[in-house]
């Protein structure tokens, strides 16, 4: 009988060489879980045995249970390099549509031939379907995820439809005593620019002048790409798209100022389809063109003056774009991914599925630092990250193994003594064995 105890023993102190063996072996391995070996010891006991003389009959492995706690992050350089702070784990599937999923939290991603975000292995990272101007996530169940994309088309143009222009104009200005001609600088006090863009996101230059007409009166002219045009956007006319009248305190004056007097001017509208005729290349402009002569914030000290200042433009802005190329991608803490693109765009692609368990250590380990549900790990959670129990996502950086070397090496030692021990008790139960046959 101890014959059968000592081997188990030795099996016991073998598996817990391997299980520290494993974990020294995964030292450097991104997202892995250390592992403990747990036994317990073998009591087998008939009715009419004594408890009292009952030596046991050795030990048993109960379990090789995950340890789930954090590991450290390392920072990289790579955005698609993700770690998780906290509970949570990513969802994968090994293949797009699939709802196979397999959990990790190795977050070493990369982009495939598609340029979606996969792992090593080629598995797919899953994301919630976001709306791509607010970033709000419409669906968080693991059933509605999809496999997440970084396109890799150009950012589409967007042609000009708002201008915000506010300005400060000089009143120590003189009145110019020739005709307007934008040619000729003397025929207008001061002039500014802006950049708009057509339905092909190709840029015009847009100038405004500012004429002094009288005293606290100006007048405002404008020519798109050198063509002059009234306040209808219609070209070739030489009258002032606008005119502008400010009371003695330097601001708009209440009886030039319409809706907005005593504040600012009310806009000015340009009609797309005359704008349209003033170019050469085909395109339009879609969209009639409204000249807000403000900021977009609407801003108290950013609304037009005359004050006895150089002329200071406050605010020159507006909503077009030219063709945008994707220049990078940034992931939150929230895991929401936003794409930027050169033409100062910028469009939220998705969010990164989180899932928890209600019990990790339940989880079946399938290779490639990965696991699946099981029975007793429970149905996998879905959510957002950093919502209630699950954890943040950080990116650019890795989750490190959590195996503490110097602990493992530590046991590596006792497992050795204890297979040892049980073997030095199989060599005397083998000798006693043979000196019993050796008896005549």
């Amino acid at each position: 009988m101890s014959f059968n105890i000592a081997l188990t023993g030795l099996a016991a102190a073998q598996k817990d060489l391997d299980v520290t063996a494993n974990n020294i072996a995964n030292v450097n391995t991104t997202g892995f879980k250390e592992s403990r070996a747990e036994f317990a010891d073998v009591y087998a006991a008939s009715v009419f045995s004594s408890a009292k003389t009952k030596a046991g009959d050795g030990a048993q492995t109960t379990m090789v249970a995950q340890q789930f706690h954090q590991g450290s992050l390392k920072f990289t350089n790579n955005s698609l390099d993700l770690a998780i702070t906290g509970d949570g784990y990513f969802a994968m599937s090994e293949e797009f549509g699939s709802q196979d999923y397999t959990f990790t939290r190795a977050g070493a991603f990369k982009l495939n031939k598609d340029n979606f975000i996969v792992d090593a292995q080629g598995n797919f990272l899953q994301g919630f379907p976001v709306d791509p101007s607010t970033g709000d996530t419409t669906s968080v169940s693991l059933s509605t995820s999809t496999a997440l994309q970084i396109p890799d088309a150009s950012g589409s143009p967007r042609a000009t439809s708002t201008i915000y222009n506010s300005f400060n104009v000089d009143s120590r200005e003189q009145v110019p005593t020739i005709p307007f001609d934008p040619t000729q600088s003397a025929s207008y006090n001061s002039s500014t620019s802006t950049t708009v863009y057509d339905s092909l996101g190709e840029p015009h230059v847009m100038q405004l002048f500012f004429r002094k007409s009288a005293s606290n009166t100006w007048e405002v002219f404008g020519t798109l790409d050198g063509t002059q045009f009234d306040n209808t956007g219609t070209a070739g006319t030489g009258t002032p798209i606008t005119t502008f009248g400010f009371d003695a305190s330097g601001l708009p004056s209440t009886t030039d100022g319409g809706a907005n007097a005593g504040t600012t001017f009310d806009p000015l509208t340009l009609t797309g389809t005359n704008l349209t005729g003033i170019l050469t290349n085909g395109a339009t402009f879609p969209n009639d063109v409204t000249m807000n002569w403000r900021d977009e914030a609407n801003t108290t000290n950013k609304l037009p003056t005359q004050y006895a200042s150089r002329f200071e433009v406050k605010a020159l802005e507006q909503d077009g774009a030219t063709v945008g190329r994707l220049s990078s991608i940034d992931i939150g803490s929230d895991g929401k991914i936003i794409a930027a693109y050169s033409n100062g765009d910028s469009t939220y692609l998705g969010q990164v599925a989180m899932v928890r368990f209600s019990n990790s250590q339940g989880l079946s380990p399938v290779g490639n630092t990965a696991w699946k549900k099981s029975l007793t790990s429970g149905e996998p959670i879905a959510g957002e990250p950093g919502s209630g129990t699950l954890g943040s996502i950080n990116s650019s950086s890795l989750e490190q193994s959590n195996v503490n070397l110097t602990n493992e090496l530590v046991d590596l030692i006792s497992a050795q003594r204890n297979f040892q021990a049980n073997s030095r008790a199989l060599e005397v139960n083998s000798t006693l064995q043979q000196n019993i046959l050796q008896i005549r």
